[in-house]
């Protein structure tokens, strides 16, 4: 059987070549944003590693000074009442304000 190219078939396949092309591009595309949600993906965890390894540090001293407040609370609760007041006012005040 005889294969005859007609103006559909040139069509056709000047159509799937165009195809091939936006693949292979869309392709190289994602292969560059995969490699940017990779360097993403390492630098959060070098981020959150670093943030983790400090937290660890200094946890020792965030828990004394929490006792050393919570003690100092306890000895002056008007003073703390005072204090929480202030705060709750000022966090009020912004709240208010930004609207």
């Amino acid at each position: 059987m005889a294969s005859f190219s007609t103006l559909s078939d040139l069509d056709l396949e000047k159509q799937v070549a165009v195809l091939s092309r936006q693949l292979n591009d869309l392709r190289k595309a994602m292969a560059k944003r995969g490699d940017a949600y990779e360097d993403g993906r390492e630098a959060a965890s070098d981020y959150y590693s670093q943030f983790s390894e400090r937290l660890h540090e200094a946890l020792p001293e965030i828990r004394r000074r929490g006792r050393a407040l919570e003690r100092t609370a306890r000895d002056h609760p008007a003073t703390a009442a005072a204090v929480g007041l202030v705060v709750v006012g000022l966090l009020a005040g912004l709240l208010l304000s930004r609207r």
